[in-house]
C-alpha cells in the first residue's frame, strides 16, 4: 500500500518547501518509488508550478509522478461556488494515479496566506484525510519569541486533532538561529513523545538571487556577466556622492542607480576589479535612462550583471524588497543550503521509524549519489582541494559546505581566490583557506618532506620550494593527519595528483600498487570496473592485487563484492599468455582472500548475462552476476569504461584511488562541478575507514 505524507503549513510563510525537499531526500535513498503532488499550485500553469519542476529535476521523477492538482484560482472558484467535494474529487483522482506508480507519495499543502487562512487550513485537513495520508505539520517561527513558538506547536496539535488527522510529525522552521536550542527545550511533548525537529531560518534561502529579483521585477540585462546565480545580501541605493557610497557598498550588495550616474556606475565597476574593494552581485539602472555609450562598453566587461528598468529608483527599491528567496527557484546553491539544514536538525533514523518503509530492492544513479552524500555525513571528515585558482572547485566547495558533507579546506593564494569568489557569486564562509606560499606549516611540511625523500638527497630549500606546489602541500597535510583526503587534478595532470602520494603517503601494507575502480552507475545497479586509470599493463600479482582493492572498494560502497577476472575466453576454453595471466592472477585472488567470490578468465558476456553463464559455467556463483569487473590492461579497461558510459547511459564515477595509506584522489581536467562533489564524498567515505598501517 502506498504511504501518503502530507506537508501542512500551520502558520503562513513556514518554509515548508525546505521540509518537502529534505524528506523527498530522505525517501529517495530508502524507497523504491517516490511521487510528489501539489494539490493546489499558486501559478496560473499546472505544468510549470517551480516546486513540481524542482522534484522532478532533484530526484528525476516522471511527470507521472510529479504533479499539480489546480490552481489557486480554479481552487477559489470552486470554493465560492460552494463546491468543495469537487476539489477533494480532482485531488483524490490526480493522487491515485500518482499512487498506483509509487511506494511514498509527498504532498505538499498550501501556504496558509491571504486573509483565507482558516479555510486552507481546513482544506489541507481535509484532504489530508480523504487522501490518507500521514501530516507532516510545519510551524513557522520566523519573528516569534521562543514561547510563542512552543505555544503555536501546541495550538497546532489541538487544531490537527480536532480534524481527525493522522499526525506523523511536527516540525519547527525558520526559528532564529540563536533559538534553536530553546525552542526545542520550551516545546511540551506531544501524545507520542517523539521529538519535534527544529530548523534555523537560513540566510542561503530567505536572501534572494540576481535572477530572482530580475525576474520578479521584469529588468532588462544590458551588460554584465551572465552569472545570475548570485546572492544579493542586501540593497545599495546610490543617493550620494561617489566617496560615501563606496563606503557604504559591501560585496553581494544589489547596487540600485539612475541610469545617468556615469561616476557611480565607473566606481562600482572598478570596485569591484580591486581586490581590497567590495564586488557588488548586480547593477540596476532605473528611470530607463540609458548610460553614455562609452560607460556602457566599459559595463560589458564588468564582473557582474547590469539590468535597465523603466521605473524609479523608489519604486524599484520597494519592489526589490519585496522578492523573497525560494527553494522552489531552482538555483542549486539553494537546495545544497537546505539539504544541509535538514541532515543537521533532523533525525533521519528516528523519523524513518515512524514509517516503518521497505528497502528499496535497485539502485539507480540518482539514488546512490544521494546516499553517498549522505554516507559522507555519518562521520565527518575533512578534505583539502589544493586548486582554488579553479571556479569550479571553489563552487563545488560552496556547494559541499552548504549540504554539509565535510569540511574543507582550499589550498591557494588567498586575495587571489577571494576575488574569484566575489567575481563569480561565491560564498566561502566557513571554508578555511590557506595559501602554501605564506603558511606557517611551510617549513614544517618541507622539513618532513627532506626527512621522507632523505634517501634521494633532497635538501630542506629543495623541499621548501617544493611545498609551494598545491598536491604537495595538500598530500603532506594528509600525511601528517592535518586534514583525511585530498582531491586534484582538476587543473592538473594525474601524475601531478598521484606523484606526491606515491612518494610518501605510500601503499597500505601487503599492497603492490596503486591502482583505481570506476563506480558504473547504471540504471538500476551499481558495478565497479578496475583498472580503467592507472596501470597500462598489470601483470598477473598486480591483477590479484587490483582485484582485491577493488572488491574492498565494492564494499566501502554497498556494492557485494562478486568478482570476475575478464578475458578473451571463459573457463578452460581458452590459452595463452593473456589468459593464462588471468588465471594465475584468479588463483593468486584466491589465496589471498579465500572469503571472496571470485570467477576468472571470463568473458564480459558470461559475467553479466544469466543465460550465457548457464552455459558456459552452470556451477559459477559469480557467472552472469558479477559486480567488480578486473580488465586485464589499461586499453581494455579504458575503453570498455567509456564505451558503457556512452551506449549505456550509465554514469562513470571516478576514477577512485586505491591502495593508498591514505586517500587521494584524482579529477578529470575536464570535470563538472558535480563531478568535483562527488569525488570528495567519495573521499570522504574512504576517511571513514581505519587509517592503514
Amino acid at each position: 500500500m502506498t504511504r501518503g505524507i502530507y506537508v501542512s503549513a500551520m502558520t503562513s510563510g513556514s518554509g515548508k518547501s525546505l521540509i518537502s525537499l529534505g524528506l523527498a531526500d530522505m525517501l529517495y535513498r530508502h524507497a523504491d518509488r517516490v511521487g510528489f503532488f501539489r494539490p493546489i499550485v499558486e501559478g496560473d500553469d499546472l505544468a510549470s508550478d517551480p516546486m513540481v519542476l524542482l522534484m522532478r529535476r532533484s530526484f528525476d521523477l516522471p511527470a507521472s509522478r510529479a504533479r499539480g492538482g489546480l490552481t489557486r484560482a480554479d481552487a477559489r472558484a470552486l470554493l465560492v461556488a460552494g463546491d468543495r467535494a469537487e476539489i477533494d474529487a480532482r485531488c483524490v483522482g490526480i493522487y491515485s494515479e500518482i499512487a498506483a506508480e509509487c511506494d511514498v507519495v509527498i504532498v505538499e499543502g498550501t501556504d496558509l496566506s491571504g486573509n483565507d487562512s482558516a479555510v486552507e487550513f481546513d482544506l489541507n485537513a481535509r484532504l489530508a484525510n480523504n487522501l490518507g495520508a500521514m501530516v507532516l505539520a510545519v510551524v513557522g517561527a520566523r519573528d516569534m519569541s521562543v514561547d510563542e513558538a512552543a505555544d503555536t506547536v501546541d495550538v497546532a496539535r489541538r487544531a490537527l486533532d480536532a480534524q481527525g488527522v493522522s499526525l506523523l510529525a511536527m516540525m519547527v522552521n525558520r526559528a532564529a538561529d540563536d533559538a534553536v536550542d530553546s525552542i526545542r527545550e520550551h516545546i511540551r511533548p506531544g501524545r507520542s513523545g517523539r521529538p519535534v525537529y527544529v530548523i534555523p531560518e537560513l540566510s542561503e534561502i530567505s536572501q534572494p538571487t540576481v535572477s530572482e529579483v530580475s525576474t520578479g521585477l521584469g529588468a532588462r540585462q544590458i551588460a554584465g556577466d551572465s552569472n545570475l546565480e548570485r546572492d544579493v545580501s542586501g540593497v545599495r541605493v546610490a543617493a550620494m556622492n561617489v566617496g560615501n557610497f563606496l563606503h557604504l557598498l559591501t560585496d553581494a550588495s544589489l547596487v540600485i542607480v539612475p541610469g545617468d550616474r556615469a561616476d557611480v556606475l565607473v566606481a562600482t565597476l572598478a570596485s569591484s576589479f580591486s581586490p581590497d574593494f567590495p564586488v557588488p552581485s548586480a547593477l540596476f539602472l532605473t528611470g530607463g535612462l540609458a548610460p553614455d555609450p562609452n560607460i556602457l562598453a566599459l559595463l560589458a566587461q564588468a564582473p557582474f550583471p547590469v539590468f535597465a528598468l523603466d521605473d524609479d529608483t523608489y519604486t524599484v527599491t520597494r519592489h526589490v524588497s519585496e522578492v523573497r528567496g525560494e527553494i522552489a527557484s531552482g538555483l542549486r546553491r539553494k537546495a545544497a543550503a537546505a539539504l544541509g539544514a535538514w541532515s543537521r536538525h533532523v533525525d533521519e533514523s528516528e523519523l524513518l521509524e515512524r514509517l516503518e518503509l521497505p528497502r528499496p530492492v535497485s539502485t539507480t544513479p540518482l539514488r546512490f549519489l544521494h546516499d553517498l552524500i549522505q554516507r559522507a555525513r555519518t562521520e565527518r571528515r575533512h578534505i583539502v582541494l589544493p586548486e582554488g585558482e579553479d571556479i569550479r572547485i571553489l563552487k563545488a566547495a560552496e556547494i559541499l559546505h552548504r549540504r554539509d558533507v565535510c569540511d574543507l579546506t582550499v589550498l591557494g593564494p588567498e586575495a587571489r581566490v577571494r576575488e574569484l569568489a566575489a567575481n563569480q557569486g561565491v560564498d566561502l564562509t566557513g571554508i578555511t583557506l590557506i595559501d602554501p606560499a605564506t603558511s606557517g606549516l611551510r617549513d614544517e611540511f618541507a622539513e618532513e618532506y627532506t626527512r621522507l625523500r632523505a634517501h634521494k638527497n633532497v635538501s630542506f630549500d629543495q623541499a621548501r620550494e617544493r611545498m609551494l606546489e598545491g598536491a604537495y602541500f595538500g598530500t603532506m597535510m594528509v600525511q601528517l593527519g592535518r586534514v583525511d583526503g585530498m582531491v586534484s587534478g582538476a587543473a592538473h595532470t594525474t601524475a601531478n595528483t598521484i606523484r606526491p602520494a606515491l612518494e610518501f603517503v605510500k601503499t597500505k601494507e601487503g599492497v603492490k600498487i596503486v591502482s583505481s575502480v570506476f563506480l558504473m552507475l547504471l540504471q538500476d545497479r551499481v558495478l565497479v570496473y578496475g583498472d580503467c586509470a592507472v596501470n597500462p599493463d598489470p601483470n598477473d600479482e598486480q591483477l590479484a592485487d587490483i582485484a582485491v582493492a577493488s572488491a574492498e572498494t565494492a564494499e566501502q560502497f554497498g556494492v557485494d563484492p562478486r568478482v570476475a577476472m575478464l578475458s578473451y575466453s571463459t573457463g578452460a576454453s581458452g590459452a595463452g599468455g593473456a589468459v593464462d595471466e588471468v588465471r594465475r592472477a584468479t588463483d593468486l585472488v584466491r589465496q589471498l582472500r579465500p572469503d571472496l567470490a571470485v570467477e576468472g578468465p571470463i568473458q564480459y558476456d558470461a559475467a553479466v548475462d544469466a543465460s550465457v553463464a548457464a552455459s558456459k559455467l552452470p556451477e559459477s556463483t559469480v557467472a552472469g552476476q558479477a559486480t567488480v569487473f578486473i580488465f586485464p590492461d589499461l586499453n581494455t579497461g579504458n575503453n570498455t569504461y567509456k564505451a558503457v558510459q556512452q551506449s549505456a547511459g550509465a554514469v562513470a564515477v571516478g576514477p577512485v584511488l586505491q591502495g593508498l595509506r591514505k586517500p587521494v584522489n584524482d579529477l578529470s581536467r575536464g570535470c563538472t562541478v558535480e563531478d568535483i562533489v562527488n569525488t570528495v564524498a567519495i573521499t570522504a567515505v574512504q576517511a571513514q575507514q581505519p587509517a592503514a598501517s
